[in-house]
Order: structure tokens, then C-alpha cells, then sequence
């Protein structure tokens, strides 16, 4: 495969790179979403209230949510590719560590190596996926995401049928996955490394060509709305992640299992909505992809809380499908702003976005001590509303 052909084919995006990135981001993930899915065996073992299972998500996703921009920033200066595997090896002591921990505060440290692997993986591979998108923005950031949703959805289902019975220490069982995709990373860096020469002088040229023509004053304004939009439903994506389980189990009396089992379906729809979301932005425009995010979650949002089983599944899987559907329009139209700070853009919106979520989850975890996970809920029911924000965004031709 030249090297042109990887920075800018008109013909097509190139699908193997696009197809590698998303199985090592499903793979990534998988490793990633076993955290919250352990919460129930985790908080019984260590004999831990829900502010303590929050502290848990804050040590991942702020550990994460902290290094992304910085390593974005710098690999924006020089690209560092094989980052992607050390980051990997990070994530691979964390799921060691945790399967093997012996108090609690092993259990945070463990939690935040896993965030680092995910900080180290993000920025880099978003750039990947830009330069192999040949104009195709939507559809390659849609193809490099449906992998992370997948896997984010696999974590909690795997950990139903091998942790949940067998014990944490069987969270070892699952290096192999870490080990596949440092091979599979490894791969993908040799076929994007040896197309690096031509990459670097044509993305040199292209980023002194291309502006957003935007005042920096209003780029920062955009950007800063952004990422509230992403922190309202990141925060609100926390609340499933971290306590839908407990929500299930002491408002309906489901098992941990059942529980698992509808967290899960939570989470694979939003693989569906991601790719889709990508395809339109590319037809209709990132702007009204993410208008039908914001305005189709907030009634589902609002009535969930009063459904019974049946329809707070049904409400959880829609929600869950809408919202996944802006992630990628959001994503391209922030680096529309900047598109030579790919790799910062990238740590900014995969880490700061989710770190706030992190908090939003701790926050979350110690309202739930105080007031009950069911009252917990139905507070969260108002989170979305913080997309109307949109109404501030810059018009874009």
C-alpha cells in the first residue's frame, strides 16, 4: 500500500487500517469496561460504600482524562505511534493488578494504570483514523469508534459469565486479550510507520492549507461548548456505567447477572449508533447529527426514571442508541476548528470529556450515600438538558 494512498486517496478511506484501529479499539475497551462491571463483586469484597465504588471510576477515567491532552500536544509535535502498545502494556498490569489485588487502595492504583493505557492509546490512533479517512471523515471516525462501543459492551457480558462466578482473580484469564492487541497495534504501527515519509509532507502541506477561519476567540468559545456537550453526556453515560446495576438490583430486585445483561444491552446499541452518526454527519452535516442527539434523549431521559423493567430497558437501549450517534460529528467538528492539533483535539475530547464524566461519577457515588441510588436517577434525568448549549455553537457553512 503506498504511502499516498494512506494520507489521501480520493478514491476511498483504507478500510485495513480503519478495520485494524477499530478491532484494537474493541479490544481496548473490552479490557477497560470490565472495571464497572466488577463494581457489585468489588464493593462486596472490599466492604465498599458507593463513594468508594465512585473513587474507583474518578482514579480511571481522571488518570486518563489528564494525560490525553498533554500526549496529544506533544505527539502533535512528534508523532509517536508505537505509544499505542506501551499504553496496552499499562493496561495489561492494571488487569493484572486488579485480579490479583489485596486492598482496596491496590484496586484504585490498578484502575488508574488501565486509564493510562487508554490515554497513551487515543490520540494517536484518532490521527491514524484521520489520515486514512481519504475526505470520509463521519464513516472513518464511525468505523474507528463502532470498535470502542463494542468492546465497552463485550466488558460488562464477559464479566457476567467468568468473573461474576468464578472470583476477581479470574480477570488474569483475560491478558490474552491485552496481548492480542499489542500485536495487532504493533502491526498497524509497522504498515503506518512505513507509509510515514509521504504521510508527514503531505499532512504538513495540507494542515498549512486548511483553517477553520474562525477569530482563535471563537474557536476557544466552540470548543469550550464542545466539550460541555460531551461532558452532559458523558456524566449522564456515567450514571449507566458505574450504578445502573445497583439501580436494577434495589428498584427492581433483579440478580447481579440480569443486571449485567441490561447494562450491556445499555452499551452495544450506542456500537450501532456511533456508526450511523458518523455516516450522516457525512450527508446532512455534523450540526444536525448533533441537534437529533441532544432533542431525542431528553424526553426518553425524563420518563425512565418512572418506567417499570420493561420500558426502563427499552428507554435505556434508546437513549443509549441517540446519544452514541453524536460522538463522531462532535469529534470532526471540533477538529474541523483546528485541524493541525489533531492529536490534542483527540485528548481532549476522549480524555477531558470522559474525565469530567469520572467526576461527575464520584460526585454521583456520594449523592447516592446520602440520598439513594433510585433518587440518584431520577436527578440524572436533567443531565442531557445540558445539550441545549448547542444554540451557542457557530454557524458553520
Amino acid at each position: 500500500m503506498s504511502s499516498a494512498s494512506l494520507v489521501s486517496s480520493a478514491a476511498r478511506p483504507v478500510m485495513p487500517v480503519l478495520a485494524a484501529l477499530s478491532v484494537a479499539h474493541l479490544l481496548n475497551d473490552t479490557l477497560q469496561s470490565m472495571i464497572p462491571a466488577i463494581y457489585p463483586l468489588v464493593k462486596d469484597t472490599y466492604h465498599l460504600d458507593f463513594a468508594q465504588i465512585g473513587l474507583i471510576t474518578l482514579a480511571f477515567q481522571v488518570t486518563s482524562s489528564l494525560l490525553q491532552p498533554l500526549l496529544g500536544y506533544v505527539t502533535d509535535r512528534r508523532p509517536w505511534p508505537h505509544a499505542m502498545v506501551a499504553g496496552m502494556a499499562a493496561t495489561l498490569a492494571g488487569i493484572l493488578g486488579l485480579a490479583f489485588a489485596s486492598s482496596y487502595g491496590m484496586v484504585l492504583a490498578s484502575a488508574a494504570l488501565v486509564g493510562t493505557g487508554s490515554a497513551v492509546f487515543h490520540p494517536e490512533a484518532t490521527r491514524m483514523a484521520r489520515h486514512a479517512a481519504a475526505g470520509r471523515q463521519g464513516l472513518a471516525q464511525g468505523v474507528f469508534q463502532i470498535g470502542g462501543h463494542v468492546g465497552y459492551s463485550i466488558g460488562p457480558l464477559l464479566a457476567a459469565a467468568v468473573v461474576v462466578p468464578n472470583g476477581q482473580a479470574s480477570l488474569s484469564w483475560f491478558s490474552g486479550i491485552a496481548v492480542a492487541a499489542m500485536l495487532l497495534m504493533s502491526w498497524t504501527v509497522s504498515l503506518y510507520v512505513s507509509s510515514r515519509r509521504g504521510q508527514t509532507a503531505a499532512a504538513a502541506k495540507g494542515a498549512e492549507a486548511t483553517s477553520s477561519g474562525m477569530p482563535a476567540g471563537r474557536v476557544a468559545f466552540a470548543m469550550t461548548i464542545l466539550i460541555l456537550l460531551l461532558m452532559s453526556k458523558n456524566a449522564y453515560q456515567a450514571s449507566f456505567t458505574s450504578y445502573y446495576t445497583f439501580y436494577l438490583i434495589e428498584r427492581f430486585g433483579v440478580s447481579v447477572q440480569a443486571s449485567q445483561l441490561m447494562l450491556f444491552g445499555f452499551l452495544v446499541v450506542g456500537a450501532a449508533g456511533v456508526i450511523l452518526g458518523g455516516m450522516l454527519g457525512d450527508r446532512i452535516g455534523r450540526g444536525r447529527v448533533i441537534w437529533i442527539s441532544i432533542l431525542g434523549p431528553l424526553p426518553l431521559a425524563l420518563i425512565l426514571p418512572y418506567a417499570d423493567l420493561f420500558w426502563t430497558g427499552v428507554l435505556s437501549v434508546l437513549a443509549s442508541f441517540i446519544m452514541a450517534s453524536a460522538f463522531s460529528s462532535i469529534l470532526i467538528y471540533a477538529i474541523d476548528l483546528v485541524p493541525h492539533r489533531v492529536g490534542l483535539v483527540g485528548g481532549l475530547f476522549y480524555g477531558l470529556s470522559f474525565g469530567l464524566g469520572g467526576l461527575a461519577a464520584g460526585g454521583l457515588g456520594l449523592l447516592a450515600d446520602r440520598i439513594g441510588i433510585v433518587e440518584v436517577f431520577r436527578l440524572c434525568a436533567f443531565l442531557p438538558a445540558i445539550g441545549l448549549l448547542a444554540f451557542l455553537l457557530p454557524r458553520r457553512a
